[in-house]
């Protein structure tokens, strides 16, 4: 299982700065629709061999990698797309519910998965799971994209240098790409070691990890919502910073709760700072991107976002033998509160992370 996920993940941090280059050269449409096919065929291909029962562990491992080569190529496509289907002044607002939908999937696509498993069998699982890639293909072939790919003759290697660069030039940008995988690397692991709070601190069972589940799942639909319904936010960088601070302190107290109603609200709240802040982050490296440079910023910072919670989450798996569940994730929690005080403080002379609107005009 974990050299599944492994190779699963190894294509997208090799090849998703490529995938962000081609994004800047291609129809994203279309290149969007070469992964959702890539993705299809495999799950359909994954059908197929376990209704023969010809099944390998190497073609389990070759279909997984597979899917993340088509994933590598796909994300950065579909970063890039999103804005052009949207007015600017809509964006935060398409951010947030495409959020939304993405945590509902999250959280009800192992359900249904599940059920699918136990009542049909792993041959109509996997066949279902291609079957469902129709619905995202026939949507991309109903959109209508204004964006028209420049001509370049520069080699992959140079646009990448030249994606590089723009992050580093652009005013505050590389401080989101950074502050996308610290909040990721301290704020968004710890969800991997509920069980272990559930067993070792409450010394409960199921239904106790899915009550805090149910928290933080709930909580991530309402940040999702409260960004989408709120009007276009001033001073989206320092609102970001200030609910990045919100996150660890949630984090932390829930660290060393021990009363089970309290760890759900506390839950319910940090899954209401994460989606917050992981909106309003993407929105803002949207909102400062140039159209032809979209795909490469936006794979590395997919790539910066990606990278922290499988980091994080085996940093804590080091951690906690030795100083225990709670200690390690109040660390996680303190270190992110004070990162992210320390941006106030630092960074109060970028226009982004200004205070007030007087300042930042």
């Amino acid at each position: 299982m974990g050299l599944d996920l492994f190779l699963g993940q190894l294509p997208i941090i090799l090849f998703s700065l490529v995938g962000g280059v081609f994004a800047d050269r291609m129809d994203r449409r279309k290149m969007l629709l070469g992964s959702q096919y890539i993705q299809m065929t495999c799950a359909f291909v994954l059908a197929a061999l376990f209704f023969t029962h010809r099944i390998a562990i190497w073609e389990i491992l070759a279909l997984s990698f597979l899917v993340g080569v088509g994933q590598s190529f796909g994300g950065p496509a579909y970063s890039a797309l999103l804005p052009t289907l949207v007015p600017s002044e809509d964006l935060a607002n398409a951010i947030a519910l495409n959020s939304i939908q993405f945590n509902l999937a999250r959280v009800l696509g192992p359900a249904i998965g599940g059920l699918a498993y136990a009542t049909l069998g792993a041959t109509w699982c996997f066949a279902l799971n291609g079957v469902s890639y129709l619905a995202v293909i026939a949507s991309l072939l109903a959109i209508h994209v204004q964006f028209v790919p420049p001509k370049s003759k520069d080699s992959i290697l140079k646009s990448m240098k030249q994606g590089l660069v723009f992050i580093r030039q652009r005013d505050g940008l590389s401080s989101l790409v950074f502050l996308a995988f610290i909040a990721t690397l301290f704020g968004f692991s710890y969800t991997g070691f509920l069980p272990v709070i559930v067993q070792t601190v409450f010394h409960q069972g199921a239904q106790t990890y899915q009550l805090l589940l149910i928290s933080s799942g709930a909580g991530s639909i309402a940040g999702g919502l409260l960004v989408a319904a709120s009007e276009k936010l001033k001073q989206q960088g320092y609102v970001v910073l200030l609910t990045l601070i919100g996150l660890g302190a949630s984090i932390a107290g829930f660290a060393w709760s021990r009363w089970l109603s309290l760890s759900c609200l506390l839950l319910f709240l940090s899954g209401v700072a994460m989606m917050a802040s992981a909106s309003l982050l993407l929105s803002l490296v949207q909102l400062i991107v140039s159209d032809q440079m979209r795909g490469r910023v936006m794979s590395v910072y997919n790539l910066a976002f990606r990278l922290g919670m499988p980091l994080g989450a085996l940093a804590m798996g080091k951690v906690i033998p030795i100083v225990g569940v709670s200690t390690a994730l109040a660390g996680t929690g303190l270190a992110l509160v004070g990162i992210a005080i320390c941006f106030v403080i630092v960074m109060r002379d970028v226009p982004i992370f200004r205070r007030s609107a007087r300042q930042a005009a």
